[in-house]
Formats: C-alpha cells, sequence, structure tokens
C-alpha cells in the first residue's frame, strides 16, 4: 500500500523539491498551493500520483477541502508537511509595521498552519497503526524563529507560533502514535529569498554560514524526509536546523 502525504506551499522551492523528494520515494501526494490548477499541471506534469488541490491555507475551507480530498482519494493520510509561507509584501520597521501585513502573515503561517495541522491530526487518529506509528507531521519553521530581523517583525513571530505549534501538537499527539517535528531553514534560495540575493551573497562570502553556500530547496526536503520516514520515529516535538551552521555562535 502507497503511502499519502499532504504538502502545503507544493509550487514555491522548498515544497516542490518536497514534492519531488516524496513522489521518488512511492508516495501518493496531495499537494496544495494558491496558485491554479493550469500552472500546477505544467509544474507536476513529469510526476506520477500527484493530485493537487488550489486553495488558500488562511481559508478555513480551503483547508478543509484538501483535507477531503486526500480522504476521499486515498482513504487515509500518513504524511503531513506544513511548508506554505509568506513573508511580508513590504519590508517595513517593527515600529512602522501595520495591522494589515501582521494578520496577512500571521493567517498563513500560523493560523493556517495550525488548523491544517489540527484537522489532518484529527484524521491521523482514526488510522491503523503502521510499524507502531499513525502518522508523521513536519512543520516548517525558519531560523526566524529564534533571530530578529526588525524589518520584517511580523514574519519572526509567525515562525516562533509555528515552533510552538510543534511542540503542542508534539505532546498532545504523542499517546496516539503520531510524530510532530519540524525543520528551520536558515538562508535557502527560493523565490522568497531572491529579492535580497545580493544581501546575503554579501553576508555569506563574509562568513556568516560556516559551510560558505546557500541552502537548497533540496536540503530541506531531505531533512523533511527523514523526519517523516520513520528513521527518526522515536523523535518528536523536535527542531532540526537546516542553515549550514549559521545558528553556530562563534567568536
Amino acid at each position: 500500500m502507497k503511502k499519502v502525504a499532504i504538502i502545503t506551499g507544493a509550487v514555491g522551492g522548498i515544497g516542490y523539491a518536497t514534492v519531488e523528494k516524496f513522489n521518488k520515494e512511492g508516495y501518493s501526494i496531495v499537494a496544495m498551493d494558491i496558485v491554479d490548477k493550469e500552472r500546477a499541471a505544467e509544474k507536476f506534469a513529469n510526476m506520477a500520483d500527484v493530485t493537487y488541490v488550489s486553495g488558500n491555507l488562511a481559508n478555513g475551507a480551503d483547508r478543509l477541502n484538501l483535507v477531503n480530498t486526500a480522504i476521499n482519494t486515498y482513504g487515509r493520510i500518513d504524511v503531513l508537511v506544513n511548508v506554505a509561507g509568506v513573508a511580508p509584501r513590504v519590508r517595513a520597521d517593527i515600529l512602522e509595521m501595520t495591522e494589515e501585513s501582521y494578520d496577512f502573515v500571521m493567517g498563513i503561517n500560523t493560523k493556517g498552519t495550525l488548523f491544517l495541522t489540527q484537522l489532518v491530526a484529527n484524521e491521523m487518529i482514526k488510522q491503523e497503526k503502521v510499524n507502531g506509528i499513525k502518522g508523521y507531521i513536519v512543520n516548517v519553521s525558519s531560523c526566524s524563529a529564534y533571530t530578529s530581523s526588525t524589518s520584517r517583525g511580523e514574519y519572526c513571530i509567525s515562525k516562533a507560533g509555528a515552533t510552538m505549534i510543534t511542540k503542542l501538537f508534539a505532546d498532545r499527539l504523542s499517546s496516539e502514535g503520531i510524530t510532530v517535528n519540524e525543520i528551520c531553514p536558515g538562508i535557502i534560495a527560493t523565490g522568497m529569498t531572491e529579492k535580497v540575493k545580493e544581501k546575503y551573497d554579501n553576508l555569506i562570502a563574509g562568513g556568516l554560514v560556516p559551510l560558505g553556500r546557500w541552502g537548497l530547496p533540496e536540503d530541506c526536503a531531505n531533512a523533511i524526509y527523514v523526519l517523516s520516514s520513520g528513521a527518526l520515529g522515536y523523535t518528536t516535538g523536535q527542531s532540526i536546523i537546516v542553515d549550514g551552521g549559521m545558528h553556530i555562535q562563534r567568536l
């Protein structure tokens, strides 16, 4: 029986790399992003067994439609990967951050992640265990969950919230045979960081990242897969930092 994974933010950098990874590993995938089905069809044209759902993670009806599509199509959900996330449309000093920007970022990164996880967890609880586990949930947080960036405070707050969502669900679902972990990416080459490429190029050249390069979406996808594969079945509530060593405090 093929395993089934829901992956949000599936058209973007980390999300798409994650779909590719799980597809290569033989999973049936229910992918969601905000783009229309025609564009998604082109993106996933070379992949088998990918069911695409267009929707906004901030919208409750769209979240429910995603979960219902997975259950109605495949009958179960083995893995949820919460990748979908947004940065503020305009970077602004925290003294000038608007409520509109805060609500936009939090609505997707934190609220959307929370309530989609809730929906999927309630479905996973109903399932029979496979190798002692009913399901795996992996959230994509960020180094911004613990690193201040005063020009995008709403993003940092949203990712700190995502880290607590990981801990809360890991605690609640451990007795149900469901593990919940997260990755915290550093500087990853995606559409989100493309606008500030020169800044990060200079910081990396200056030694900010010990491994000396940008992270790739595939670096994140590989870490996500390990957390979902059963290889770390005794690990829950954990944050795996994928940042090339940037978090290391150095003199």
